[in-house]
């Protein structure tokens, strides 16, 4: 496949149905803060989705790098001044620089042990968090985390106070982020993080170092998930303890998984189908996990795919039907 039809494939098919979402969901959903979001898990989700879709590592720590962007951002925010774009870059370094702290020590191990050791950092840094009260306001949050407006040289592009301007914003930046995640997995890199996740022996023994790639996937990964982190604190004007602990990693997990694990899609479809549950049944019923917990189990029993494989799967069997009918009409009509 020569490049223009690769980029051809990047900007077409799951892409433009990603930019139709995008589009729709602030028009469709009750409010742009709850759409906003859906795209800001979404961000998270898919950076999962590189780790445990793509190369195979079922990893805890996710919250590390969510929370470690949100902290970073508001902090540079805060006390150095620093804007909306300065600020999202220090928190992408920062998630990038946490998950290659934790991915140079945990992929030393696999399976069992290498999520234990994810776990085990993501429990670290929550009580370093609740310890560094001075920096992270402990169990309180950090408060009073501005939303700046977005600048570019020195001119004010736009103010991104109402909610509907901050949706757009963070739109732009999941479409962009989105585009480069598929660059990501249909260029040589991706196919080479698929088969470390189909058979690491075989694709060590071939010549790769599993380790690097591994780690460089981490890196990608947690980049990503500290963008989001950082777009979250803004979102809500505060950067909770609880964007640290273990609960945020299971949440991203939990998205990826119902969403489909090796789609990027599906990180949208699973954010806001939990997004939107959480937001539906959280005021009709305080007991609502036990619903999500439901959810889960009939995904991973009947939906092994998650929703985004269900709906190839539906799309699938429609034009199977569709050319059948076709099939016989076309012998109908010979025959007579």
């Amino acid at each position: 496949m020569n490049t223009s039809k690769k980029q051809a494939s990047i900007f077409s098919g799951v892409t433009l149905a990603a930019l139709a979402a995008v589009v729709l969901m602030p028009l469709l959903l009750p409010s742009a803060t709850l759409a906003t979001e859906i795209l800001i898990f979404a961000l998270a989700a898919l950076g999962c989705n590189l780790l445990l879709g793509y190369t195979g590592l079922l990893s805890f720590g996710q919250a590390i790098f969510f929370g470690g962007g949100a902290y970073v951002a508001s902090l540079t925010m805060i006390h150095l001044g620093f804007g909306l774009l300065g600020a999202l870059f220090a928190a992408m370094i920062a998630g990038a620089a946490l998950a290659a702290l934790v991915g140079l020590l945990a992929i030393r191990r696999t399976g069992i042990y290498f999520v234990m050791l994810t776990l085990a950092f993501t429990q670290m840094a929550y009580f370093l968090a609740y310890t560094l009260s001075d920096w992270t306001g402990g169990d309180n949050g950090l408060l009073d985390v501005p939303r700046p407006p977005l600048t570019l040289f020195g001119f004010e592009i736009s103010d991104l106070t109402s909610s509907y301007a901050f949706y757009t914003f963070v739109a732009v930046m999941f479409m962009l982020i989105f585009v480069f995640a598929r660059r990501v997995i249909h260029s040589p890199f991706g196919t080479t993080l698929v088969a470390i996740r189909e058979n690491e022996g075989r694709a060590s023994a071939v010549g790769f170092s599993t380790n690097h790639f591994k780690l460089l996937a981490f890196v990608i990964s947690g980049g990503i998930t500290g963008i989001a982190g950082a777009l979250y604190a803004m979102l809500l004007n505060f950067a909770p303890l609880s964007n640290i602990e273990l609960l945020m990693s299971e949440n991203i997990l939990i998205m990826t998984i119902i969403g489909g694990t090796g789609s990027l899609l599906g990180s949208l479809l699973g954010a806001g189908s939990i997004v939107m549950l959480g937001d539906l049944l959280s005021s009709v019923w305080p007991r609502w996990m036990i619903i999500l917990g439901i959810a889960l189990i009939a995904v991973v029993l009947f939906m092994p795919s998650g929703l985004w494989g269900g709906v190839e799967s539906l799309i699938k069997r429609w034009k199977e039907r569709r050319s059948g009918a076709s099939e016989k009409a076309a012998k109908e009509a010979e025959a007579k």
